[in-house]
């Protein structure tokens, strides 16, 4: 999901303190129920209701997923590999941005600053699953001219909640 291309279509309205009460408590328990968030809130069910609908609106609220447990879906292994390009060129750039979108593999890909173009953050079953997906995948992209492996030993914090 490109996060930096979810601008609404008119200025949002400004988040009073109930908005980001809502938007702390959904961050935490997406499945909630309305009328428990009302309750936790202390609106009605229908105003907290009309707050969710006008926060998706206005793409506060970007959707719901479940996290699954990528151990017990063969995906334990998470690696960062830092791409850099041949050229940084629109076309390169351009071609390279579409081919990380079909691999499920590929979690997030950020163009970054600095000493190489893109951050890539994937997740494979093993270190021979990665193998297999660094020859036949990362370096097949195109334009990619050089890589650098980060494998992760230990996960210290991961979160996809924001300060609110």
């Amino acid at each position: 999901m490109a996060y930096g291309n979810a601008a609404p279509s008119e200025p949002p309205a400004e988040l009073d303190r109930i908005d980001r009460k809502i938007l702390r408590i959904l961050q935490v328990d997406g499945r909630i129920s309305n009328l428990k968030l009302a309750e936790q809130v202390q609106l009605s069910p229908t105003a907290v209701l009309e707050r969710v609908k006008r926060l998706s609106r206005d793409k506060y609220i970007l959707g719901y997923e479940a996290r699954l447990n990528p151990v017990l879906v063969g995906a334990g292994l998470l690696v960062f590999v830092e791409v850099l390009l041949d050229r940084t060129v629109h076309d390169v750039m351009d071609s390279f941005k579409a081919a990380v979108q079909v691999h499920q593999e590929i979690l997030e890909c950020h163009l970054v600053a600095g000493g190489f173009d893109y951050l890539l953050k994937t997740r494979v079953a093993d270190m021979a699953a990665y193998r297999e997906f660094i020859g036949t995948v990362i370096w097949t992209l195109p334009g990619v001219r050089e890589t650098r492996t980060y494998a992760v030993m230990e996960e210290v914090k991961c979160t996809s909640a924001l300060a609110i």
